[in-house]
C-alpha cells in the first residue's frame, strides 16, 4: 500500500525555496483549463512557470484546439504574465501508434497508464532539453486519477531523462474542489471526457444509460 503524501512533499519543497528564496523553472505539463485552473494557483511564485500542452490523445483536433484556447484564456484573465507557453505540436497520431492493441481497454486501465507514460516522458524530455529544474503535471488534481501511479511513471521518467520530477497529489487541500470554484467563476469549458476517442465513447454509453435509466 502506497503511504506516501505526495501533497505534502510538494509543500515541505516550496517552504524550503521559499526559505532560500528560490524560484525554480518548472516545464508543466497541462491536460485543460480545468485542471490548471487551482494548480496555476497554487504553483504560480514559488515556480517560474512553461507549460507543455501536450496532449495526443486528444484525437479531435477541434477539441484539442478548443480546450488550449480555454486553457490561454484562463491564464490571461488570471493575469498569470509571467507564464510561459511551449510551443508543442498537435500529434494524435502518436497516441494512436501507443494505443495499438489496447483500443478496448476500459479507461483507467492499461491504455492510460501508457498515455500517461508518453505526456510525461514527452514532457521531461522537452524539460532536460531546455534545462529546466524540474517537469510536472496537472493530472493528479483529477479525482479520476491516480495520483500515485501518475507518480510512480513521472518519477522513472526522470530518472531515465536527468530531470527532478515534482511530486504533487494537486487534489489534495481542496484542490479539485478549487479548480471546480474556479472553472464556474471564469466559465471555463468542462469536458466530460479524458480527450481519446475510446474515453468519449465510454462517456457517451454511460450517458445512455442515465438517460434509460429516467425514462419512465
Amino acid at each position: 500500500m502506497n503511504s506516501r503524501n505526495y501533497q505534502r512533499e510538494l509543500d515541505e519543497l516550496i517552504a524550503r525555496n521559499t526559505a532560500d528564496s528560490l524560484c525554480p523553472s518548472l516545464l508543466l505539463h497541462v491536460c485543460c483549463a480545468p485542471c490548471a485552473s487551482s494548480v496555476l494557483e497554487y504553483l504560480y511564485g514559488h515556480f517560474a512557470i512553461t507549460i507543455a500542452y501536450y496532449n495526443p490523445n486528444i484525437t479531435d483536433e477541434q477539441e484539442y484546439a478548443y480546450r488550449y484556447a480555454e486553457l490561454r484564456r484562463y491564464v490571461a484573465e488570471r493575469g498569470m504574465d509571467q507564464v510561459r507557453f511551449l510551443e508543442v505540436d498537435y500529434d494524435p497520431e502518436a497516441f494512436f501508434l501507443m494505443a495499438q492493441g489496447r483500443e478496448e481497454d476500459r479507461e483507467g486501465g492499461a491504455r492510460c497508464s501508457l498515455c500517461f507514460t508518453q505526456r510525461l516522458s514527452y514532457t521531461a524530455a522537452r524539460a532536460k532539453e531546455g534545462g529546466y529544474d524540474y517537469f510536472a503535471t496537472t493530472l493528479t488534481v483529477s479525482p479520476l486519477k491516480n495520483a500515485a501511479l501518475i507518480n510512480a511513471i513521472g518519477e522513472r521518467v526522470g530518472q531515465q531523462t536527468g530531470v527532478r520530477y515534482l511530486p504533487s497529489d494537486f487534489k489534495k487541500k481542496n484542490g479539485y474542489l478549487r479548480s471546480i470554484a474556479l472553472s464556474r467563476e471564469y466559465n471555463l469549458y468542462r469536458q466530460n471526457y479524458c480527450g481519446c476517442l475510446y474515453s468519449r465513447r465510454e462517456a457517451q454509453q454511460r450517458q445512455q444509460l442515465r438517460d434509460q435509466e429516467k425514462m419512465p
